[in-house]
């Protein structure tokens, strides 16, 4: 039976500051907590009812709860048999944006949802690496991680002022970035390595990461009359790494 004190502390974990003082996130559903594990986390305490026990075996210390006792303890409306507390993962250094690889950094993207989305559209076309600016949404908010679907697991996140970034890549390195104002994307030459920053829900990218911009790209619209202002920024981040990949295929 779980107590009263544990179902506080997991809901704690809810809050950011406490997430940062305990060094610890929240994962729930089979497919992410199963993802999580296929990759290497260990949680520090996993609750499962007797049903997700009995499909996937687990050698390590857990609790068995009842669908009540986890239904108090998820912060979902629809709790799926599993939560589990793992370690946030160190944050590394921004060291692999030396080589040739493609990368995605986000500039104060606020919500949850997008940044969930994003991180799983890059696992889903192979960029192993996020840079977020400090104002970005922290990525290990209960909402972001259960909007990646279980990508979180293979994906880098690393948060960074974009500036700092910046006076670490070479010279010449590629830094595309969507603007309303830019080049069509699918008449331009992209490279097959780079940087693609995408930009904050309402006020896109800002001044100060917008000058270092070296390749500003537009995702055309193809209405003809009257047609919505601006694309969601989870979609443009889709649509941009869709193109990118494309070109190297």
């Amino acid at each position: 039976m779980i107590s009263k004190n544990q179902i506080k502390y997991v809901h704690q974990l809810e809050q950011k500051k406490f997430r940062k003082a305990e060094n610890l996130f929240i994962a729930e559903g089979h497919k992410v907590v199963g993802d999580l594990i296929a990759a290497g986390y260990r949680p520090t305490q996993l609750f499962a009812t007797r049903e997700w026990l009995s499909e996937h075996p687990y050698d390590a210390t857990y609790i068995e709860v009842t669908n009540d006792e986890l239904a108090r303890l998820s912060l979902q409306q629809h709790p799926q048999q599993v939560l589990a507390l793992f370690p946030i993962p160190d944050a590394g250094s921004s060291a692999a944006l030396q080589g040739k690889e493609l990368s995605i950094l986000l500039d104060n993207v606020q919500d949850p949802g997008n940044l969930g989305t994003i991180i799983r559209i890059a696992d889903w076309f192979g960029i192993s690496t996020i840079y977020c600016s400090t104002g970005t949404v922290d990525a290990w908010n209960p909402k972001v991680v259960q909007a990646t679907m279980g990508s979180i697991a293979r994906v880098h996140i690393i948060y960074i002022d974009p500036i700092e970034l910046f006076s670490q890549l070479p010279a010449d390195y590629p830094i595309y970035g969507t603007f309303l104002d830019g080049e069509n994307i699918y008449t331009q030459q992209l490279t097959p390595y780079g940087l693609i920053v995408m930009g904050n829900e309402g006020n896109g990218i800002s001044d100060a990461v917008r000058a270092r911009v070296s390749h500003k790209l537009l995702i055309p619209d193809f209405h003809q009359g009257d047609t919505a202002d601006s694309l969601n920024v989870a979609i443009a981040t889709a649509i941009t790494c869709s193109e990118f990949r494309r070109r190297s295929l």
